[in-house]
C-alpha cells in the first residue's frame, strides 16, 4: 500500500504529533473494545512538518459501511475510560485545544471547551454578551453534564464526515482531536455539518442508545465546534453560535 504524506497545515510545530498521538489512542480504544471493522491508519512516521500514514483508496459510504461506523463508534464509546480531558494539550483543526486530566466532566467541558474558545473571540462586545451566559448559567451547565454522563468514553473529538474516510472494506477515522468526555460530544459534531445516513444513527443506538437529554446535549457540545469556526473563519458562524448559546442561557 502506497503511503500518503500529510504536511503541517498550521504554525504549532507540535501539530503532527498530537495527530500522530490521537491516531494511537483510537487504535488503542478500539482494539480494547474489540472492534476491528472502524480502523485508524498506522502512523509510520512523524516530524514537524511531515505525518506518514498509509494512504486510503476511498470507496462508497454504503449502509454497511455506515453501519459498520456506529457499531464500532459505540462499541470504542462504551469503554469506561478513568478520567475525562486529557494528558496532554492537542489540536481542533486549525485551533490548539487545551487539555488536563480531572474527573469533573461539567467543570472541564464549560472551562476548558467553552470558556477557552469564548476567551478568544476578538470582538469585545460579543466576547462579553458570552461571558455573561457562561457566568449566570455555568454552575447548571456543569450540573446538568454531570448528571446526564454515564462515563468518561474516548472521543474522537472532530467527528465531521471529512474526518471519516471509506474504502471497499468499510470506514477509517483520521485527523482527531481526541480527549475523554461524554460519548455524546461526538454524536453531536456528526450532524453539525451532516453526512452521516441514518443507517450510522441506527446502529449506534443498536449498541448504545443516546439519552433522553442528547437534544439539548447537541446544541451543548456543538456550540465548542462553532465557537471554535467562527474564531477561526469570522462571523458567518456567529448566528450559530447565539443559538446554541441560548439552550445554556435557559438553563
Amino acid at each position: 500500500m502506497a503511503d500518503f504524506i500529510k504536511h503541517n497545515p498550521t504554525s504549532f510545530p507540535t501539530a503532527l504529533f498530537c495527530e500522530a498521538k490521537g491516531l494511537e489512542a483510537l487504535s488503542e480504544a478500539l482494539e480494547a473494545a474489540g472492534v476491528s471493522e472502524l480502523r485508524v491508519p498506522e502512523v509510520k512516521s512523524v516530524s514537524e512538518r511531515e505525518l506518514v500514514i498509509p494512504r486510503i483508496n476511498p470507496g462508497p459510504a454504503s449502509d454497511a459501511a455506515m453501519t459498520m461506523l456506529g457499531e464500532g463508534l459505540a462499541r470504542m464509546h462504551g469503554v469506561r475510560q478513568a478520567h475525562y480531558g486529557f494528558d496532554s494539550d492537542n489540536m481542533i483543526g486549525l485551533s490548539p485545544q487545551k487539555n488536563r486530566l480531572t474527573d469533573d466532566w461539567g467543570d472541564f467541558f464549560l472551562n476548558d471547551r467553552l470558556g477557552v474558545q469564548v476567551g478568544m473571540i476578538g470582538n469585545r462586545q460579543v466576547r462579553k454578551q458570552f461571558e455573561g451566559v457562561l457566568k449566570n448559567s455555568g454552575s447548571a451547565l456543569s450540573q446538568f453534564l454531570n448528571e446526564h454522563c454515564d462515563h468518561p468514553s474516548l472521543l474522537h473529538g472532530d467527528l465531521w464526515s471529512g474526518n471519516v474516510l471509506f474504502d471497499s472494506d468499510g470506514p477509517w477515522l483520521i485527523d482527531p482531536a481526541v480527549y475523554y468526555g461524554d460519548r455524546e460530544a461526538d454524536i453531536a459534531m456528526t450532524e453539525l455539518f451532516g453526512g452521516f445516513s441514518t443507517a450510522f444513527y441506527a446502529a449506534y443506538d443498536r449498541v448504545y442508545p443516546r439519552t433522553a437529554v442528547y437534544d439539548t446535549k447537541r446544541a451543548v457540545y456543538n456550540l465548542y465546534h462553532t465557537l471554535n469556526h467562527y474564531n477561526l473563519f469570522g462571523t458567518s458562524y456567529l448566528d450559530a453560535c447565539r443559538r446554541n448559546l441560548r439552550v445554556i442561557e435557559t438553563m
